[in-house]
């Protein structure tokens, strides 16, 4: 008779300190498991980001699905539906054929890698599923009573910030900010332009942004600079991009940033990807000016990436070195189910269950060829398992980089390309406020 599992004290501490902090910490110390919902809420006092709303990917119920579809959304997954069953068919005979199916160079160094990462992955992920307490409470993180303010909701379908910022009145849009006082009344409010602007919340405290009849909740200590959009890529365009970077670098390089973290917007030939956000050619981010964006003590930089070949070759031979940064370490993001389970299977070719963080340092103008040995050394991989949120959107990594960045204080961190904020950070990109609507959020 097969005994019961019985969890230990250990366990059961893990499980508490999860539920407080979001963070599962296995035996092996580069596997963890994280709650982005409960990490992002300790950037807010008086408002906690909603469960429902991170979630709704994969806790959706089918019998209640969304009231108010998007029509573009769905007539490209109908699209994308149709040609995996047209790419089944040709499997399905090709196989009947029984010709096996080659990979060229770049996939067979893709098919390389996986293997190589791959006994990694299975055993930090049998690692989770071992742990009942824990998946008890991973399928009820939906479970938590989190009210939506509705009063600060506001009406209709959320703003297109790429298609705002891609009319010419985009210079003219203003965004109100507004502090709370300790009765959540408001104590004051400033008037400031919206896109291609330094916006601020330097106070401790949450405050609110109302743009175009909506609502928004920026966190202590914030900021983002949301640009015009580059939705066309025309040569003026990208310069015009490059321009408002360059307005982030600082006078002084003492006050550069030792932490950047990057979520591109990579080229990609999906029809549904292409259809939830504009893509940039590769190259174009040759031009970002990482080095000039660096403390004078160095950062460390951490670039998210797919799994495609080309683009990880890129990276390796002409990103890297272009940005003055040397490759250190890979973070593995594992997407799992509300079960624990894999979102889809781990060798699945073309839709592995996993992303990566790319880390590598960039030397500041101070600091000398030892500057290495005297951080917090990195692990050369380290497994974050997570639920997915929407669409693209990553989990918040940088409580796990910051020991690791060159020890300045304070510490300046600023992400590119960002789709929502995080206290202490700037946000820099087309749609910085994202995630930061007030119907992602319920009052505290």
């Amino acid at each position: 008779m097969e005994k019961p599992i019985v969890s230990s004290d250990t366990d059961t501490d893990q499980v508490s300190r999860f539920i407080e902090t979001g963070v599962y910490r296995f035996s092996d110390p580069n596997v963890v498991f994280i709650d982005p919902v409960r990490i992002l809420n300790g950037s807010y006092s008086h408002y906690q980001v909603s469960p429902n709303s991170y979630y709704s990917r994969f806790f959706q119920s089918k019998l209640n699905p969304n009231p108010n579809p998007n029509p573009n959304v769905i007539e490209t997954e109908i699209h994308s539906i149709k040609k995996r069953k047209r790419n089944n068919k040709k499997k399905s005979s090709s196989s009947s054929n029984n010709k096996p199916q080659l990979l060229n160079e770049r996939e067979v160094i893709a098919e390389q890698r996986h293997n190589e990462v791959r006994p990694m992955l299975l055993k930090a992920h049998e690692a989770l599923m071992k742990q009942t307490q824990l998946l008890h409470v991973i399928e009820n993180l939906t479970s938590v009573s989190s009210r939506a303010d509705e009063s600060r909701k506001g009406g209709g379908d959320s703003l297109s910030f790429v298609e705002l910022g891609n009319v010419w009145q985009s210079s003219l849009y203003q965004i109100t900010l507004r502090n709370l006082n300790d009765a959540d009344r408001y104590s004051e409010q400033s008037l400031v332009p919206a896109f291609n602007n330094l916006v601020m919340n330097d106070t401790g405290d949450d405050i609110e942004a109302e743009f175009l009849d909506r609502f928004y909740v920026l966190p202590r200590d914030s900021r983002f600079y949301m640009l015009t959009s580059f939705y066309l890529f025309s040569l003026i365009v990208v310069k015009s991009d490059l321009k408002q970077i360059h307005n982030l670098i600082p006078a002084e390089s003492g006050c550069g940033f030792n932490l950047i973290v990057i979520d591109p917007p990579w080229e990609n030939a999906s029809a549904y990807q292409k259809s939830m956000y504009p893509t940039l050619p590769n190259r174009y981010f040759l031009t970002i000016p990482i080095k000039q964006l660096a403390h004078k003590q160095g950062a460390l930089v951490a670039l998210w990436v797919t799994n495609r070949e080309k683009l990880r070759s890129f990276v390796e031979k002409e990103l890297f070195p272009t940005w003055n940064v040397t490759y250190v370490s890979t973070f593995y993001w594992l997407k799992v189910k509300a079960d624990g389970l894999l979102v889809s299977d781990l060798d699945l070719f073309h839709h592995r269950p996993y992303e990566c963080l790319l880390l590598g340092y960039c030397q500041g103008e101070e600091s000398d060829s030892n500057y290495l040995s005297r951080l917090v050394p990195l692990v050369e991989s380290k497994v974050i398992m997570s639920i997915p949120g929407d669409f693209s959107r990553k989990p918040p990594v940088g409580d796990f980089l910051l020991e690791h960045a060159p020890c300045v204080k304070p510490g300046r961190f600023i992400e590119l390309f960002a789709r929502e904020m995080n206290a202490g950070w700037l946000s820099w990109g087309n749609e910085p406020l994202r995630f930061q609507e007030s119907k992602h959020f319920s009052r505290t």
